[in-house]
């Protein structure tokens, strides 16, 4: 018989691939739910290597045993487009200075990619939530 093992808590963090370290902000982030720090910054480094200098939000679950699972989230629209585009930043003037073109099957690239983490399944509205968003950044679509 399989036991179930009971969460204690979840903790969700934002962090830069492959570079977390038990500095701030992760280390007083999880020290309080007992797990080993050092253990969670060489898994998610592991786990996140081929997105290198990307944000990825995760979710760590941590158990009554003080074990802890990762679930892996795919990067910020806002990531996702500035690495499409090569930019390091968006517009500080949205609307009226542009940084770069998404053509629509740029944006649906990027939102099959994005799809299992947005608040729909149908694709042509994860390509409108995209397209504000690189709106927003100061992206032109065409």
């Amino acid at each position: 018989m399989v036991s179930k093992k009971n969460i204690k808590s979840q903790v969700k963090l934002i962090i830069s691939a492959g570079e977390a370290t038990p500095a701030p902000p992760i280390g007083p982030s999880l020290a309080p739910h007992g797990i080993n720090i050092s253990e969670f910054c060489s898994k998610f480094n592991e786990m996140t290597k081929e997105f290198r200098g990307m944000l990825i939000p995760v979710v760590v679950t941590v158990y009554d045993d003080r074990t802890f699972d990762l679930t892996l989230k795919k990067p910020p629209v806002s990531s996702l487009i500035k690495k499409y585009l090569k930019i390091e930043k968006g517009s500080s003037e949205a609307g009226r200075k542009f940084v770069g073109k998404l053509t629509s099957e740029d944006l649906k690239k990027i939102a099959e990619e994005k799809l299992l983490d947005l608040n729909t399944e149908d694709i042509n509205k994860a390509v409108k939530i995209i397209e504000g968003t690189a709106k927003s950044m100061g992206v032109k679509v065409e």
